[in-house]
């Protein structure tokens, strides 16, 4: 796919900014291109005064599937790291509230962006996993966001494991906030979007801002161990083999 096809779609209706991803070559995954473009969308949201809430949605039902393998088994390793580190942090210190309707599966690197939305809406049939551990990896980056928002029990299941769970047990885990049936779930993200934008823009201003202090701190403190930890293990003989077995399987 060009460069120059837009991977990530803004548009402005009724108070919400909703961005979506839409790079379907790659099932969304995390590309230097749409996180670039994520990153620059959810800049002018901030900046949109027709906008009091911002919503990421995805064109098909997958919403992401992680890291870009093809980039990160060939590319500088620290670079997707800490891209997907600053994307997390944007979104966790984005003045406006941040909804995620997920539709469908959601892997690795994209649930770090999940975790750090304020509100998460799924359909019944969207599952997750995080399966860094299959390629030689660890969910370092997104750990941030995503371990914060999980009890420890839960977190030692997927993380170890790899394996996938549905919509049902990403609520229960605390990922998710609320799960809808399929033919619902539209119109639970517009009743959720709705009431949100009912509210006042400092009172939501100041609000996401005094909830999202405790992840913002946790991110800063991080970030940076993090992101080595993740590029070490990227660019390992290990990881390195399993990526490139991976791409060749698809």
């Amino acid at each position: 796919m060009p460069d120059s096809a837009e991977l990530v779609h803004y548009a402005v209706a009724d108070g919400v900014a909703t961005l979506t991803l839409d790079s379907p070559h790659n099932r969304n995954a995390l590309s230097r291109q749409l996180v670039s473009e994520l990153f620059e969308r959810l800049e002018r949201a901030a900046g949109d005064d027709e906008a009091k809430v911002v919503l990421l949605t995805s064109s098909g039902r997958v919403f992401c599937s992680g890291a870009d393998l093809s980039e990160a088994a060939s590319g500088a390793a620290e670079d997707g790291p800490r891209a997907i580190v600053g994307l997390q942090r944007a979104i966790v210190a984005h003045p406006k509230p941040v909804v995620v309707a997920l539709a469908g599966p959601v892997r690795a690197g994209g649930i770090g962006v999940v975790a750090a939305a304020d509100i998460v809406v799924a359909a019944e049939e969207a599952d997750f996993a995080l399966t860094e551990v299959k390629l030689g990896l660890t969910p370092a980056a997104i750990s941030l966001t995503v371990l914060p928002r999980l009890s420890s029990r839960a977190a030692a299941y997927a993380c170890l494991t790899g394996e996938k769970f549905g919509a049902a047990a990403a609520a229960g885990y605390g990922l998710v906030t609320t799960v809808a049936a399929a033919d619902a779930l539209d119109d639970e993200v517009a009743r959720v979007c709705a009431s949100l934008v009912s509210g006042a823009p400092q009172g939501l201003r100041e609000t996401k801002a005094l909830l999202a202090r405790p992840l913002l701190a946790n991110i800063d403190a991080g970030a940076d161990d993090m992101a080595t930890l993740s590029a070490r293990l990227f660019a390992s003989d290990e990881a390195r083999e399993a990526m490139l077995a991976f791409l060749s399987r698809k």
